[in-house]
């Protein structure tokens, strides 16, 4: 199962207590594969590094960037779906040059993928899939 994890989805995953925690080890233990651009990428050391400090930011960076369940994703194309919040279209836009599954963020800006015949992008929650995670052998 292929997926992009919004920053924040990947940060609430990250500590060791987190009732999310599953997201997290599922990467580590190549159970899932996360599709990644260097924008993405930019972000999740940025916000990591803002609500933790450098050196914990730059651990998941290189973690993630030598796990072999981890693809690093070129964006050839923009799409530009989401208007409201333009910045998370480098979600979008890795989700489909991935082939990704799942997009799984919280955020409400990304509501609006769900009008969008094409291209088509599985949106779920964190806690769907939590359920996911949690239903897999």
């Amino acid at each position: 199962m292929r997926v992009v994890l919004d920053t924040n989805v990947l940060l609430v995953s990250i500590p060791t207590k987190s009732m999310y925690r599953i997201i997290f080890n599922a990467l580590i233990d190549g159970t899932i594969e996360l599709a990644l651009s260097n924008d993405i990428l930019t972000e999740y050391h940025e916000i990591i590094a803002e609500k933790t400090n450098g050196v914990i930011a730059q651990n998941i960076g290189q973690l993630l960037v030598h796990l072999p369940n981890v693809f690093k994703t070129e964006i050839h194309y923009k799409w530009h779906l989401i208007k409201k919040d333009a910045d998370d279209n480098k979600f979008v836009d890795c989700a489909i040059a991935g082939n990704a599954d799942y997009l799984v963020t919280n955020d409400r800006h990304f509501r609006i993928l769900s009008e969008i015949d094409f291209p088509k992008i599985t949106v779920i929650s964190i806690n769907e899939f939590v359920e996911i995670l949690s239903k897999s052998p």
